[in-house]
């Protein structure tokens, strides 16, 4: 049995969107990836690999593994899910939401997210939102539909009077039955376990680091 890490899970949401396609006829831009807390990782990672992808959903995103420990300010070879870096790289509309209460994963990320996407929608910020009680916020799903409805229709027409429409607005009929919504670790207990397993190793990977690096000084010092 494989064991839980960062790469496998890029192998995971690789071998579902090769089967959306090959399996079911889907075509990128009848995709919308969402991807929830530590699911953000995977999303991105294949969201950046597909220019004509219909949209991206970020629940609870996650700058990188080490950031939500530590606020470092460079990406570092050892750390994992570098959204930081990807999330630039993504060419269709990005909708984050996040909970300003996160306790979790600060909301500060979710934020960071917004401003280094190409193509921005209308961000989400849940007030006193934690990490996994947003599907709880009447604004969640009807932010959700609304974001659906927009980028259900042409490029040009995206965003004429979008603002100034209802937030009450129904989801309108999607224009093709391939027109899915792929959830990356939407279930609230698989995305603790994730969070906890692969943050657990990228604070090992640091306090490896930061104990060498004294290993180092020490020689040094009684050299």
């Amino acid at each position: 049995m494989l064991q839980p890490s960062e790469q496998h899970t890029y192998a995971d949401i690789e071998a579902v969107y090769k089967c959306l396609e090959e399996g079911y006829g889907a075509k990128q831009e009848d995709i919308i990836l969402y991807g929830q807390s530590v699911g953000s990782g995977p999303t991105l990672d294949l969201a950046a690999r597909l220019p004509h992808l219909r949209a991206v959903v970020l629940h609870s995103p996650i700058l990188s593994g080490l950031r939500v420990m530590y606020p470092v300010k460079k990406s570092y070879w050892f750390d994992i899910y570098k959204n930081i870096d990807k999330i630039q790289l993504v060419d269709c509309p990005v909708l984050v939401i996040h909970g300003t209460a996160d306790e979790v994963v600060d909301c500060s990320h979710g934020k960071q997210h917004w401003e280094l996407s190409k193509e921005k929608y209308e961000p989400l910020w849940l007030k006193g939102g934690n990490h996994c009680d947003l599907e709880h916020h009447p604004e969640y799903i009807r932010h959700l539909k609304k974001f659906v409805s927009t980028v259900e229709k042409p490029p040009s027409q995206r965003y004429t009077g979008s603002r100034r429409r209802s937030t009450d607005q129904q989801l309108l009929p999607p224009r093709k039955s391939t027109d899915i919504v792929f959830e990356a670790s939407r279930k609230v207990e698989r995305s603790r376990r994730s969070v906890d397993c692969c943050l657990e190793k990228s604070r090992k990977s640091v306090d490896h680091q930061l104990e060498r690096g004294r290993k180092s000084v020490d020689r040094i010092r009684t050299g």
